[in-house]
């Protein structure tokens, strides 16, 4: 999979841009605050649907502008596919093939991207929330049922929430209706938390010997998925449905009192284990590192494994956060695998003797120049 071009029309502070990228590295290069992130989220918003810096698409729109324009063309092992995104006021249209697309689902999956930014430094040690986004963003692309069960949880979800909020302020007194929402809300959060069951157990199979090579044999990494029910219960689909099921009816009471659903995958997080240590409790920042970085890395090879094709890496400005040794390990894993975009200030020694024959690009204040393959 490759991002032959991209297209944008009042992005951020870019007016109009058009260029073409090469399969292997694509440098964007340049001072900060001149637009080389506002690259990287175009790309990330042309195959998401949405920005990983903001929640609101008007942010998306130029200064004095009415809409925006993201157009780019996705090499894909059966041919060309021409995507475009238009943002306005009133919403968002997305066109794949040229042909208006009225599900997102059916868009998300056709340019598969891993980002790697230095807050996914945090990834370990940061919020829960962080990490359940981290799972359900890249196991969406990985699966279009995934997406579809995920968002469906999500709207019952919200719609439960709204309601036990109208229980304990006494708006609302029928119990049968929650049940209703409760059962609901079982059926995809029992197939949600069995996906992600076995995602992460491939993940980790995929994170253990990279983690382990970066730390030459040293340490041993495990993933670890922290719910509220036990090892038993998670055995089958049916036996997490039943075990959901079983605690809803125990804590009824109690979430009408605090107004909110208190059990399901929306509260479950992930654990690091680094030769049987909680990385985010014991782990040296060095470890927590490692861990982020052998993490972003297994899942090239499990977008690979699981759609057929490997996804394009964006690298925010994070390779002057990682020290010589994580720098060397990060560009050799993705040299001639996958096709590669990376914003910096500058190439560091590392990043020049590894990186083959890279297309550089100078930004400043929103414009673009091909420079020499090795200018810095």
């Amino acid at each position: 999979m490759q991002l032959q071009s991209l297209q944008i029309a009042n992005f951020r502070n870019y007016k109009e841009l058009a260029v073409d990228f090469v399969p292997g590295v694509n440098v964007f290069l340049g001072p900060n605050a001149q637009g080389k992130t506002n690259l990287l989220e175009a790309i990330y918003v042309l195959a998401l649907a949405r920005s990983h810096r903001t929640s609101s698409d008007k942010d998306l729109i130029g200064w004095g502008s009415k809409e925006a324009l993201i157009k780019g063309v996705v090499a894909r092992q059966y041919g060309n596919v021409p995507l475009s995104l238009k943002f306005t006021s009133k919403g968002k249209k997305a066109r794949m093939n040229h042909l208006d697309q009225a599900k997102l689902a059916n868009y998300i999956g056709q340019l598969n991207v891993i980002l790697f930014a230095p807050e996914d430094l945090a990834l370990v040690k940061g919020a829960p929330s962080l990490r359940r986004n981290f799972i359900d963003r890249e196991f969406s692309q990985m699966s279009p049922k995934y997406l579809y069960i995920a968002n469906q949880y999500r709207q019952v979800l919200r719609q439960r929430n709204q309601y036990l909020k109208q229980l304990q302020i006494k708006q609302a007194k029928d119990l049968m209706f929650l049940e209703i929402l409760t059962e609901q809300l079982v059926e995809f959060g029992s197939e949600l938390i069995f996906r992600r069951l076995n995602l992460l157990a491939k993940l980790d199979l995929a994170a253990a010997p990279i983690h382990a090579e970066i730390t030459q044999q040293q340490e041993k990494l495990h993933i670890s998925y922290e719910t509220q029910l036990n090892q038993a219960e998670l055995a089958s689909e049916e036996t997490i449905k039943q075990a959901l099921l079983q605690r809803f009816k125990q804590l009824q009471q109690r979430e009408i009192m605090q107004g909110t659903t208190l059990l399901g995958p929306h509260r479950d997080d992930l654990q690091f284990f680094v030769n049987e240590h909680d990385v985010a409790v014991f782990g040296s920042q060095g470890q927590q590192r490692t861990t982020a970085l052998a993490v972003k890395l297994a899942e090239i090879d499990l977008m690979k494994q699981e759609t057929g094709e490997y996804p394009i890496l964006l690298l925010d400005d994070v390779l002057s956060e990682l020290d010589t040794n994580r720098q060397t390990h990060l560009l050799t894993a993705m040299q001639d695998k996958v096709q590669t975009f990376i914003t910096t200030p500058s190439l560091s020694d590392v990043a020049k003797q590894l990186i083959k024959e890279p297309k550089i690009f100078n930004v400043l204040n929103g414009t673009l120049l091909q420079a020499d393959s090795r200018e810095e």
